[in-house]
């Protein structure tokens, strides 16, 4: 008796997640996190009326969702000023990510990002037989100069860029990303994933035409409109590119609470106008417990906080691990020199309290 036939691709493939889970810690450690500040999570929660929209429709729970999600599109292009056409909803930007990489890049296909950016990204080119090809950091900024010559080099079907960027916080302004766009080369999609500019600083988004074919739009429900779980993202993009989603999509990946939900945290904008506000005040609680423990915090246009911790890669994951070893939970980057940090999202007053408590007992720990 035999088990299944993988693809050659398949059993070359390591049997990973990008990201290790919270709750995967917690049970390991046989103990909960007193704050968790590693995930990007918006602990300040989604708009009330998201709450009540979801709770109405969890007794709809029985049917499945639209699987056009014909409101929610419509509603998206209504506040973009585009058409629905132009608009594609999915599981979040990790789904839309696997389904653009599925659409376009086959084995050995070139795909280029930066070296320590979004991993997920490059879980799925890895996934669907692409080749990667990296450029390093610029500073603590992804580098659009040697990514747009990674790409012409390459031949390469995608150039992925985050504006604003994870892990490091920083962020280009519009006409640099609309420059960007002006010179991809021949044959390239620029992936502009804006999973934060909700947050950002005015200025950060571009003005970009939605039927521009040399670029798609990556926007989530998950930062700003604190609908991680909700997992609702949706991308912006010339109308045959966006078609080309209802080939592969799981057309009935959406579910009606999700989808009610997305749609009322919407139409309350003046929720987000909060959050922004909370935000802001945490950006500025953690750089303020950074600096009296003796580190920095980098500039950020997210809902984190990269902390230099004056180190080097050893010495910030040393720390990490003092930080969970006291119930924090947070995250780092993974790529030599940006691995000298650590990444803190932000939170709630207690979530600070709670860290500003644990770092200066995990910095003693991490230089014994």
């Amino acid at each position: 008796m035999t088990g299944p036939r993988y693809t050659a691709l398949v059993q070359s493939l390591p049997a990973s997640v990008p990201f290790v889970g919270p709750e995967t810690q917690e049970r390991a450690r046989g103990r909960a996190f007193a704050a968790r500040l590693g995930a990007n999570e918006n602990g300040f929660g989604p708009s009330p009326l998201a709450l009540t929209a979801m709770q109405a429709a969890a007794s709809e729970v029985w049917m499945y969702g639209d699987p056009e999600n014909h409101d929610l599109r419509r509603a998206l292009a209504a506040h973009h000023g585009c058409a629905p056409e132009n608009i594609v909803v999915g599981e979040g930007i990790d789904g839309l990510l696997g389904y653009l990489v599925r659409l376009v890049v086959g084995a050995g296909d070139a795909v280029v990002t930066s070296d320590g950016a979004y991993p997920t990204f490059n879980y799925h080119v890895a996934g669907f037989g692409g080749v990667l090809h990296k450029a390093p950091y610029r500073g603590d900024h992804e580098d659009p100069e040697a990514l747009l010559t990674r790409a012409d080099s390459t031949s390469a079907k995608l150039l992925y860029i985050a504006n604003p960027d994870n892990p490091m916080g920083s962020h280009h302004p519009a006409a640099t990303i609309a420059d960007m766009v002006s010179r991809v080369p021949e044959g390239t999609l620029m992936v502009l994933d804006e999973a934060y500019i909700d947050l950002a600083p005015p200025g950060t988004a571009p003005k970009l035409d939605p039927d521009d074919p040399r670029v798609i739009r990556m926007r989530t429900f998950s930062k700003g409109y604190g609908m991680a779980g909700a997992r609702v993202g949706y991308a912006i993009g010339a109308a045959p590119l966006i078609d080309a989603f209802n080939k592969i999509r799981n057309h009935f990946g959406m579910c009606r609470i999700s989808q009610a939900g997305a749609l009322a945290a919407l139409a309350d904008q003046s929720w987000l106008a909060h959050v922004r506000t909370e935000v802001a005040s945490s950006r500025d609680r953690l750089a303020a417990i950074a600096q009296a423990n003796g580190l920095t915090a980098l500039p950020s246009a997210t809902n984190f906080v990269t902390i230099d911790c004056g180190g080097d890669g050893a010495f910030a994951r040393a720390t990490l691990a003092a930080l969970t070893a006291h119930d924090i939970f947070a995250r780092m980057p993974f790529v030599t020199p940006q691995d000298r940090c650590i990444r803190v999202s932000c939170g709630p007053a207690a979530a600070m309290a709670a860290f500003e408590d644990a770092l200066p007992r995990a910095l003693a720990a991490a230089r014994t």
